[in-house]
């Protein structure tokens, strides 16, 4: 018995530091995540999604936010208390020497093993060479374990800051929500098909930060933005509905290789995300750009100044590019409880499709 309990405690510790080790510390690959993480990021999102569900929308949004702090919180707990009873469980097998004459029993074990975690005092104290060897193993462990994790969390939340900074300073250019309309017709008022692929170089950057913060903690994807109608996946969306808009759009003679940098990246982020986190391609039911909302995007584009090339060229194309991506963002959208824009602003919605329709 008490060899099974030194085996499941050292079992238990090993799991427990290498997951830490990965999580924190090793840079994360794609395919390979940690498996106790992953099962507690998927399990408890389905649960707090599921209660926040049934609250109000307000509310329901509010909940929603802090499942991300949360969730790191409860890991680092969840970590410490597996290391604590694993060592409690190596003091059990050999033979709870934490009291002078090895009298204790589990309880004591386990009491002194959160001690030495926390390098609190006690009146409990080693008796043995192997009970003070595990004591300052685990002390050690817990310095290590704690200590990494604080100095951690500045680190992602500086990078849901630096995220959130981007996303903020796009609403002047395209709206809140943000949509790909505005900022089209934005840019062609301002410089045409060269303002708008300036811009949209400097979201190549931002995509791969995102990819790469996102994957080494999958976490920051549930962080939400602080203002309503605001979202990384939102703002996402609309640099990529510009990205091949301008692709499939602007003249032969128009140089857009920013806009096509960005959607690479782009869309490379979005495939890894998915993978991560989970989210199965999608479809929108209806379309986020139907056949009537394409004439309203074309001519808001061709008011604003930008030169197209033959709307039959276009449409055909900018469909072929939006299969691309559109399936990967309606899984996250999903899956993330995140709103996403429209291609149009709301103003041109309607007034859009009344024009078209009395031709």
């Amino acid at each position: 018995m008490h060899a099974l309990a030194a085996l499941a405690g050292a079992t238990v510790i090993v799991l427990t530091l290498a997951e830490f080790f990965v999580s924190f510390i090793l840079p994360r690959r794609v395919r390979h995540e940690p498996r106790i993480a992953r099962l507690i990021l998927v399990a408890g999102w389905r649960i707090w999604r599921f209660v926040a569900r049934r609250l109000p929308a307000r509310s329901s949004d509010t909940m929603l936010g802090f499942y991300g702090p949360l969730l790191l919180l409860f890991a680092i707990g969840l970590w410490a208390l597996a290391l604590i009873f694993g060592f409690a469980l190596l003091q059990w097998a050999g033979g709870s020497h934490v009291v002078h004459g090895g009298t204790g029993g589990f309880d004591d074990d386990l009491f002194f093993s959160a001690g030495g975690f926390l390098s609190a005092s006690m009146q409990l104290s080693p008796s043995t060479a192997l009970a003070r060897g595990l004591f300052l193993g685990e002390a050690a462990c817990g310095f290590g374990v704690l200590f990494i994790a604080i100095g951690y969390l500045p680190a992602i939340y500086q990078a849901s800051s630096r995220r959130e900074v981007t996303v903020a300073q796009l609403a002047p250019r395209a709206g809140t929500p943000p949509t790909a309309g505005a900022l089209l017709a934005r840019s062609g008022g301002r410089g045409g098909w060269p303002d708008l692929d300036r811009y949209l170089a400097e979201w190549e950057g931002w995509a791969a930060e995102l990819m790469e913060t996102h994957l080494s903690n999958p976490a920051l994807a549930f962080f939400r933005s602080q203002h309503v109608g605001q979202n990384w996946l939102a703002a996402l969306t609309c640099v990529l509905d510009s990205c091949v808009f301008a692709i499939a759009a602007a003249p032969d003679q128009v140089q857009v290789e920013a806009a096509e940098v960005t959607f690479a990246i782009g869309h490379h982020a979005l495939a890894d995300l998915s993978h991560v986190l989970h989210a199965k391609p999608g479809r929108f039911d209806p379309p986020r750009l139907d056949g009537a909302d394409f004439v309203v995007l074309w001519e808001l584009a061709a008011r604003s100044g930008l030169d197209l090339k033959v709307k039959e060229e276009v449409e055909p194309r900018l469909s072929e590019l939006r299969a691309g991506y559109e399936p990967l963002v309606a899984g996250l959208s999903r899956a993330l409880e995140l709103t996403l824009p429209a291609w149009l602003p709301p103003s041109e919605t309607e007034a859009g499709r009344s024009r078209v329709s009395k031709r």
